[in-house]
């Protein structure tokens, strides 16, 4: 297929030159009613419905067809779809798609909250199983493959498998043999890959799970693709996968009204990707050295990942978030901060690109760095203590956390970035999730869902448990 081809893009700029009046949703008219706000008004021609020409994302057979067809092409998938709800709707529906209420689902503990979500919407039984710490980033690293086989030994009838491949610093590990490994027991291997879509360029990227053998994958292309926020896509890539389920919950779980410059962005990544050349590649790494050496000149410690687009950046005299706080000061805007350090994700350059100069700060030995520690959870295969159809019914309680220990956690308590819950509705609380709960709110780090309580070293858990 013709990858310089974008067909979603081309008929939307027709349409915007036909000059159009809009006597249709949205509300903007097409813009005219943004007078005033050219913020607004930038690219509202393209922000249309399902008119005639411009096709249907609930059942495309004109140029979003043909968009999805380039991008089945290129990835070299059963077939790929366009998300508008981000990769967390494409979480939950390979999940919903594969999985039926009572399944056994091996789970990387590690994961996003919109696994957990799925796993919760699906009602299944997971096994969860925690990887290493990393010692140099202080932060969960690798699966073991002891721990996929102690699984396989220990649970009769797994149905699944979720993988989170890289994770939210790039790094990687071996899953290729754990997915031959699975597939020999008739295992249907899930990865979200959200922070993977530019796994396909090849050397010096890591392989993409699409490569590596996995079932579905769903990849955020607007993290390392130039999407726009929520634009998302998912891979079929093996016939394991009922397309028909996975369509009828995208059907479901994406917006009825799906944005049309989303999806002329997915189209317009997808041609980015596709065109990228070896001289693209040279050139973006270049740049990278060139930002690497400016980060060390000014007395920070630089730490590569395994993807070339993510770099750790630490100072010897600031927490993680002291950093990211002082970066920002000058304009620059790390992705993340954790009580160690900020991750900063690189952009993929086309040959000559320019792009804005570093202004860092100053930094002063004077300030005091708040890096406390991390504690290592250190349970590798673990389970709820009760099912999510009795978390309906249980009623629910804050309490201190020293008073938590050994109770059922009802809410998750999620560190945001990266969205990855430190504990999950349904599990077992221990003293090594309340030292960690303690070092993070010590450290600055930023919470999502009930934040007072939490900041206020409260835990949700669930009472009356001795009926159960």
């Amino acid at each position: 297929m013709d990858q310089k081809r974008m067909p979603l893009c081309e008929r939307l700029e027709a349409h915007r030159k036909n000059k159009p009046i809009s006597f249709h949703v949205p509300g903007h008219k097409n813009g005219l009613l943004y007078e005033g706000f050219p913020i607004l008004q930038a690219n509202a021609a393209y922000d249309v419905t399902e008119l005639t020409g411009l096709d249907d994302l609930h059942d495309p057979h004109e140029a979003i067809a043909e968009a999805q067809e380039l991008l089945t092409s290129f990835y070299h998938t059963e077939k790929s779809y366009f998300l508008v709800n981000g990769s967390t709707v494409g979480n939950l529906a390979m999940i919903l798609a594969t999985c039926e209420e009572g399944d056994i689902v091996l789970v990387q503990r590690n994961c996003h909250k919109s696994i957990l979500n799925g796993l919760r919407m699906a009602n299944v039984r997971p096994v969860f199983i925690s990887p290493e710490m990393n010692e140099e980033l202080m932060v969960p690293g690798r699966i073991k493959m002891d721990d996929i086989y102690e699984a396989i030994n220990k649970y009769d009838n797994i149905k699944a498998c979720i993988f989170t491949h890289p994770d939210y610093y790039g790094q990687v590990y071996e899953i290729e043999e754990m997915i031959k490994v699975l597939h020999s027991y008739n295992i249907i291997v899930l990865v979200d890959e959200a922070h993977g879509a530019h796994f396909s360029l090849g050397d010096p990227f890591p392989k993409s799970a699409l490569t590596l053998g996995a079932d579905i994958t769903v990849q955020s292309a607007h993290k390392t693709l130039p999407a726009m926020t929520m634009g998302s896509y998912l891979h079929i890539n093996s016939n394991r996968i009922a397309r028909e389920r996975v369509e009828f919950y995208l059907s479901v779980l994406q917006s009825s009204s799906p944005s049309y410059p989303i999806m002329a962005s997915l189209d317009y990544a997808r041609y980015y990707i596709a065109n990228f050349t070896k001289q693209d590649i040279q050139y973006t790494l270049e740049q990278r050295e060139v930002w690497i050496e400016q980060f060390q000149k000014s007395g920070m410690i630089v730490i590569c990942s395994h993807d070339p687009l993510k770099i750790i950046v630490r100072h010897p005299h600031y927490s993680g978030f002291q950093l990211q706080e002082k970066l920002e000061s000058t304009g620059v805007y790390s992705e993340l901060a954790d009580p160690f350090q900020v991750l900063c994700i690189l952009p993929l350059l086309k040959e000559g690109m320019a792009y804005p100069n570093i202004q860092f700060p100053e930094f002063t030995k004077a300030d005091s760095n708040k890096n406390v520690g991390f504690v290592n959870m250190n349970h590798p295969i673990t389970e709820l203590s009760i099912s999510y159809k009795d978390m309906d019914t249980l009623p629910v309680e804050w309490i201190k956390s020293n008073e938590a220990i050994g109770k059922v956690a009802a809410k998750m308590i999620i560190p945001y970035p990266p969205g990855i819950p430190l504990l999950l509705p349904g599990e077992r609380i221990t003293i090594n999730h309340v030292r960690q709960l303690h070092l993070l709110l010590e450290s600055g780090a930023r919470f999502q869902g009930e934040v007072e309580q939490i900041k206020s070293g409260n835990i949700a858990i669930f009472t009356n448990l001795e009926n159960r």
